[in-house]
């Protein structure tokens, strides 16, 4: 199971806890200095620092997440289900807290809450693809556990080895599709060798609170791109991008709306019905939504293109960023958009 990542990123290999950490800017210093001293281990030194910090500000979500990162990088995994789990309720719009928890439980063979909690994940965004191919990685677990009893209550039963000889081979450490990953920490013991253990990566996401503001700003500007110089790219692909972060901004539901094609497809089960009235109430509901793009590559083949950046999000207290793509596709003169996803 794998998750994408902002401030700190980390791969879990079922019981393995791996980060390798970034800054957002957002109380930089801060989490420059804690993230630096998680990376090299030395988390005592990273935990005194989170601590002193949430002393003056106990609500800062970024912290807050980075926190619980230490707690599970040194072992303790039950304080950090609870941080994870405190951020859930007070963030609920957040999908990664929910997915960590999914990680810890997995770590303690706890398959049907993890499961829970990445669908909670889902359910919050549900274009979140990490979210997803982890949920995955869970039915694959709880799969295999099904496998081994049944050849407990029928050794004879030559239709199972085939099955989890699939899911062993799935999940194998020379499988082309295990992402590499820089160690930071170890976790605890290893699980029960009589079941193959699948994949399950875990990322952090950098939430960043700022304080108050004495009336409510309007969006700003959206940034230019930086864009790829050696992407074959579409300039009009280019601005329907950029148009569509536009709209976002600005609180504009009917022009942020029109930037999907009718051929898309909204994630999940919703109809497209339900999922625009989903994202007309999330978008108008918030005082204020900043979004801007960083990165932007976008690659033009006929008439698709790919457009891939980094997404700054900011909606009041809440700063995120994540990895976007998008798949465009040429109607008439316009750009629109056909699939979304993040994390990916």
């Amino acid at each position: 199971m794998k998750l994408d990542h902002s401030v700190i990123f980390t791969s879990i290999r079922m019981l393995m806890l791996v980060a390798a950490c970034a800054v957002m800017p957002v109380h930089a210093d801060e989490s420059a200095d804690v993230s630096q001293l998680l990376r090299t281990g030395k988390l005592v030194e990273a935990m005194t620092k989170a601590d002193a910090f949430l002393a003056g500000k106990p609500n800062d979500p970024q912290m807050r997440f980075l926190k619980g990162v230490i707690q599970r990088s040194s072992g303790k995994q039950a304080e950090a289900i609870a941080t994870f789990t405190k951020l859930t309720e007070d963030y609920p719009e957040l999908p990664e807290p929910y997915n960590n928890l999914a990680v810890l439980y997995a770590g303690q063979a706890q398959f049907d809450k993890a499961r829970a909690a990445l669908e909670m994940a889902i359910r919050t965004n549900p274009s979140y693809s990490t979210a997803h191919e982890n949920l995955g990685d869970v039915y694959a677990r709880l799969a295999s556990q099904a496998y081994n009893k049944a050849l407990q209550l029928d050794g004879a039963n030559a239709a199972v080895p085939p099955k989890l000889a699939l899911i062993r081979e799935l999940f194998s450490p020379g499988n082309k599709g295990q992402r590499p990953s820089v160690t930071v920490a170890a976790a605890a013991s290893a699980a029960a060798a009589a079941a193959p253990k699948p994949a399950v990566s875990a990322t952090t996401v950098s939430t960043a609170a700022s304080p108050p503001a004495a009336t409510t700003p309007s969006a700003p500007p959206v940034k230019p791109p930086v864009v790829a110089a050696d992407s074959a790219t579409d300039p009009a692909a280019q601005e329907a991008v950029m148009a569509w972060a536009k709209a976002w901004s600005a609180k504009d539901v009917t022009s942020y709306l029109a930037a999907y094609s009718k051929e898309f497809t909204p994630p999940g089960k919703q109809s497209r019905t339900a999922w625009e009235e989903d994202r007309r109430k999330r978008i108008v509901g918030k005082n204020s939504i900043s979004v801007k793009i960083d990165n932007l590559d976008v690659t033009v083949s006929g008439n698709k293109a790919l457009a891939k950046f980094r997404q700054q999000y900011r909606a009041g207290a809440l700063s995120v960023s994540s990895r976007k793509t998008l798949h465009l596709l040429k109607t008439g003169d316009r750009w629109l958009i056909t699939k979304e996803s993040s994390g990916s």
